[in-house]
């Protein structure tokens, strides 16, 4: 009877996702208020599931996160589009699919493409509104000129191009390999050539411009967009938080991410901003293992960076608006980068672009009304330049024949030095995360409907953004800026 019951339960989630939990039982309203928010947008690079107390972590504390998590709410299903620099970055500030915008991958120094001027941002998208709108951290969107934040809709910059360890001192590149790497104020270089000790500043610096754009701009509306290049390697950290984690560098660059986030939310209450500021809290994509001791943790999820499954694309969430969304909640609904977009569109009364975008309006999922649901039938996972490597609808994820890389049973990384990956072939093979999050389990055999729907789902994205391992071109897909 218990099977037949696990069975039909099972059934149903094929067209019944989650519900979201609010564990105060205290819902918010479902409609925004009149007055729209500001909007602050705190994005770290390569932090995985693992590295937030709320969210698991016990070897270093994490108190402003842990506070913000208290105070607002916990998304423990929270996914990035691709588990990869700059096409993460693409999908969050455009609601798209990074290939439907031509930026898959990681942009080197030397890339030649970046962000169409035909796409709109979220930068772009506030300044609809009138907002002022600022960034400080890492872009990697482009680094050329008609590429760089303040061509997209800030107001300002302060920060780097490309990722910090595209510079000559990376570990295994090549003597001139890699340009220096410049920090820049606007589309202006600041700094040529950063050095280590330049490096170790960067956090404190980026959270510093963070508080003086709020300062500055406290009496009107505005978005910030803070992306500190920590912990991606190269690890640096301040004199402020060297050997005090006791759990080693990483944990002393995860304390100096939390002290930065403790420096927004008392600029934001300083100047009496808490209540109608929403603040948004996630990384870029999980950790990048190959580092060893140099890398975080994705927490229960399977794999890292690099990879489609958990562990690269799961990402802690969490988002702060007192009044609107329920304090100290959890909502277990799936939901992406790609939907803050539209979300927040709707948040602050602005147009979407004419064009495609992927994301949706999950504001209900902030909100926590009962009984709220995620509006998306699926989410698609590419990875490389376009291969379809999995799909998710409801509880259950599809994987498709590829291969993948994994350090398990290699030598890891150490004190800088990354570890070498092993290919990892992947099979068809499909997963329910509701009862199987480390993706152990195939169970395609025992679900055949279930693997029917997600390879109907399958096709149905493939006509429009294309698959290279089934040799589909994509239909849908618009060309990066060049």
């Amino acid at each position: 009877m218990r099977l037949i019951t696990n069975l039909l339960r099972q059934t149903a989630l094929l067209s019944t996702p989650l519900l979201c939990i609010a564990q105060t039982g205290l819902a918010a309203p479902e409609k925004p208020q009149a007055s729209p928010p500001n909007v602050v947008l705190i994005f770290t690079d390569d932090q995985g599931y693992g590295d937030v107390g709320a969210f698991g972590a016990t070897a270093f504390p994490t108190p402003n996160l842990d506070r913000l998590a208290r105070e607002g709410r916990r998304f423990t299903d929270f996914h990035v589009a691709q588990a990869v620099c700059s096409a993460s970055r693409a999908a969050l500030l455009t609601g798209c699919y990074p290939n439907r915008i031509g930026l898959p991958g990681a942009l080197g120094p030397n890339s030649k493409n970046g962000i169409s001027s035909s796409e709109t941002t979220l930068a772009q998208m506030f300044k609809q509104k009138g907002y002022a709108t600022g960034m400080a951290g890492k872009w990697h969107l482009g680094s050329k000129p008609q590429f760089l934040p303040t061509r997209h809709g800030f107001d300002e910059f302060f920060g780097l191009p490309y990722s910090s360890d595209m510079w000559p001192l990376h570990p295994e590149a090549k003597p001139g390999s890699y340009p220096p790497i410049p920090l820049l104020e606007g589309d202006r270089v600041f700094k040529p050539d950063l050095t280590p000790a330049d490096q170790e500043q960067l956090t404190t610096q980026f959270a510093q411009r963070a508080v003086k754009f709020i300062d500055k701009n406290k009496g009107n509306p505005f978005f910030f967009y803070l992306a500190p290049n920590a912990p991606h390697v190269p690890l640096y950290v301040s004199e402020k938080f060297k050997d005090k984690s006791g759990a080693g560098l990483y944990g002393d660059v995860i304390m100096e991410i939390d002290w930065a986030v403790g420096e927004v939310l008392e600029a934001l209450k300083r100047n009496n901003l808490e209540d109608n500021t929403l603040v948004i809290f996630t990384s870029d994509n999980g950790p990048w293992l190959s580092y060893g001791n140099h890398a975080g943790s994705a927490g229960p999820f399977r794999e890292g960076k690099g990879t489609n499954f958990e562990g690269g694309h799961r990402e802690p969430c969490i988002m702060r608006w007192p009044g609107h969304l329920p304090a100290n909640s959890i909502c277990k609904e799936p939901l992406m980068t790609i939907d803050l977009f539209p979300t927040l569109a709707r948040l602050i009364g602005a147009e979407l672009p004419t064009h495609k975008i992927d994301g949706l309006d999950v504001w209900p999922l902030l909100a926590g009304p009962p009984g709220a649901r995620n509006p998306h039938e699926a989410y698609y996972f590419y990875y490389n330049q376009n291969d379809l490597q999995a799909v998710r609808s409801g509880d259950w994820k599809l994987f498709f024949t590829h291969t993948a890389r994994t350090m398990n049973g290699q030598e890891p990384g150490r004190d800088g030095r990354p570890g070498k990956y092993r290919p990892l072939p992947v099979a068809a093979s499909l997963y329910n995360l509701a009862t199987d999050p480390g993706e152990t389990q195939d169970v395609s055999a025992q679900q055949p409907e279930a693997l029917k729907r997600l390879e109907e789902l399958a096709e149905t994205i493939r006509a429009d953004l294309g698959d290279d391992l089934t040799n589909r071109p994509p239909t849908g897909a618009r060309p990066p800026g060049m």
